[in-house]
């Protein structure tokens, strides 16, 4: 019992920084935005499906699988981004004075990324090999090394976007139009420059995420739909606009969720996590790290 304790542990703090690199991507473009990105989880799903397509070009190649993996880690999450930018340009400034209409719009352009994958690629369900294949030892379990490096990475890009943030002026123009839009402009500071990569970094890691579970999970079209209800709890729990946050809140609700599967099924033990963090929200409605609304005269 204790090993199986342990492993479903294990399987919720990998999964956790998975959910955190979604939701703090969300987060991110809610926070400089003020927009509830409706399609971010296709993103994440075009990670995954880049990473199967290239693998697939690349498989002619001599190189180790390895090597062609981390290859697809460091070219999709970038050209997922760059879509973003483009998106962001051509959908989301014209309606971002219009919070109902930016939803309306980004749900449609989920439906059309799915579509257009499930007609670009033949077959509905496709898998990756892993490229760590073998395992540690776990009290007679043997856990994937592979989800092991996986936590490892997505930690440490994590890492890079708070430094990133924290230490660089973009971080500082972010933060400015995060706190007053009139204000940044009329400080020069460039808001729409702001705006695209804002929301490009957010696909970005979005689609990081896709690329890292791909090996893992089956890669198909609607793959991003129930992680990004995940993901949407995740921002509301840890708080709008806190980046801190979205990586507390994703791993407690996974690490819930894992030890539950102890005891109940997958779906139950998900279900159980998502209500424990809707009664979080009623102790603190404004999240864990978010501020308190305040309140009227």
């Amino acid at each position: 019992m204790l090993a199986l304790v342990l492993f479903q542990l294990l399987n919720g703090f990998v999964w956790g920084w998975v959910v955190a690199l979604i939701a703090l991507g969300l987060n991110l473009v809610y926070g400089v935005l003020r927009i509830v990105n409706v399609a971010h989880g296709a993103f994440y799903m075009l990670g995954a499906v880049g990473a199967y397509a290239l693998l697939e070009a690349l498989s002619g190649w001599a190189a180790p699988y390895g090597v062609k993996f981390a290859l697809a880690l460091l070219v999709v999450p970038p050209s997922v981004g760059l879509l973003g930018v483009l998106i962001e340009g051509a959908l989301l400034r014209p309606l971002i004075a219009k919070p109902v209409l930016t939803v309306i719009a980004t749900f449609a352009l989920l439906l059309i990324l799915q579509q257009g994958v499930q007609l670009a690629l033949p077959g509905e369900v496709h898998t990756l090999a892993k490229p760590l294949p073998g395992g540690v030892p776990l009290l007679g379990l043997r856990y994937p090394l592979y989800h092991l490096a996986l936590a490892g990475v997505a930690a440490l890009l994590l890492g890079l976007v708070a430094l990133f943030l924290y230490k660089t002026r973009f971080g500082v123009w972010a933060r400015a139009v995060r706190q007053d839009r009139e204000l940044a402009l009329a400080l020069g500071i460039p808001v729409p420059r702001v705006y695209g990569l804002t929301v490009g970094l957010g696909t970005a890691l979005a689609a990081a995420a896709g690329v890292l579970v791909a090996p893992i999970v089956a890669v198909e079209a609607t793959m991003g739909m129930d992680i990004l209800i995940e993901a949407f709890m995740v921002v509301i729990v840890g708080g709008l606009g806190s980046l801190r946050g979205a990586v507390v809140a994703a791993l407690l609700l996974r690490l819930v969720e894992g030890l539950l599967a102890v005891w109940v099924e997958p779906v139950a033990a998900r279900a159980l996590a998502l209500l424990l963090m809707g009664a979080l929200l009623l102790i603190r409605p404004e999240g864990l790290f978010g501020a308190p609304e305040p309140e009227e005269a």
